[in-house]
């Protein structure tokens, strides 16, 4: 009893020593000055298993991120996986090389509660960049990656909060136009109670009015191209980033949390 209460003990400790986020050891990095903050919001729900986009829409999103990663250059970014329920995934960093850590971990399987809850998060990601946006930013923008619509229809209203806080949407809708069927874990398609194959298909319209309450930018991604390099060298460096804004010299911590969590 006494081993099991001590093992029990030292488990929470290394727990609450992990959410301190310790870090040592850095590089330094000629960024330029001030960088955009950006929060992406990217689609778990089972839909995005759909292969209308090879090798899955899931996929395909998690591939064109890590490209899109590559091109940062002292931007901040961040990520807020969504379903049923929203959740920080990654906090904003710089240390992209965490960040692509965590964008390969991303699965369906990290969020039980199924749904498609986009309001809540959009509302998720602008509270995070509200609080964690620092003064010498040059703007803040919110890449959004989904293939569903608004079940609670809250998109609206959320998107009108992001404006008040000079956030800028830009939404990628993912998916065949003819729409395709979920997988199942066990096999087959996912089917309504009638007993019909549901086929998951794109909501443009609501994305569309996301994007043009925050003067953001829209773009549908049916052959697989996510057009992120798009939104990110003519929307948000075009839209928010200043031409003229120099280089600084910046120590880019090593993330050490793992550790302890591990």
């Amino acid at each position: 009893t006494f081993i099991k209460g001590a093992m029990f003990v030292c488990a929470v400790a290394l727990i609450i020593l992990s959410l301190a986020r310790p870090r040592w050891g850095y590089e330094l990095k000629e960024l330029p000055k001030g960088g955009v903050d950006i929060m992406v919001v990217l689609d778990l729900s089972r839909s995005m298993l759909a292969n209308d986009i090879s090798p899955s829409r899931l996929e395909r999103a998690k591939r064109e991120l890590i490209d899109l990663v590559k091109k940062l250059e002292g931007d901040r970014i961040g990520i807020v996986a969504f379903a049923g329920v929203p959740f920080v995934q990654t906090p904003l960093t710089i240390d992209y090389r965490l960040v692509e850590i965590f964008i390969n971990q991303l699965s369906t399987n990290l969020i039980p509660i199924q749904g498609t809850k986009l309001g809540l998060a959009i509302e998720k990601a602008t509270t995070h960049l509200e609080k964690f946006s620092t003064a010498d930013s040059e703007g803040k923008a919110l890449i959004l990656i989904t293939d569903g619509e608004d079940q609670e229809g809250q998109a609206i209203t959320a998107a009108n909060k992001a404006k008040a806080s000079g956030i800028r949407i830009f939404a990628i809708g993912i998916g065949g136009q003819e729409g395709a069927p979920i997988p199942e874990p066990g096999g087959g398609f996912k089917k309504d109670n009638s007993g019909n194959v549901i086929v998951s298909k794109l909501d443009e319209e609501t994305l569309i009015k996301i994007t043009k309450i925050t003067r953001g930018m829209y773009v549908r991604s049916t052959s697989g191209d996510m057009d992120l390099d798009v939104i990110y060298t003519k929307g948000i460096k075009k839209m928010l980033i200043s031409q003229n804004q120099g280089l600084t010299t910046q120590k880019v911590w090593y993330e050490r949390f793992w550790i302890f969590l591990f």
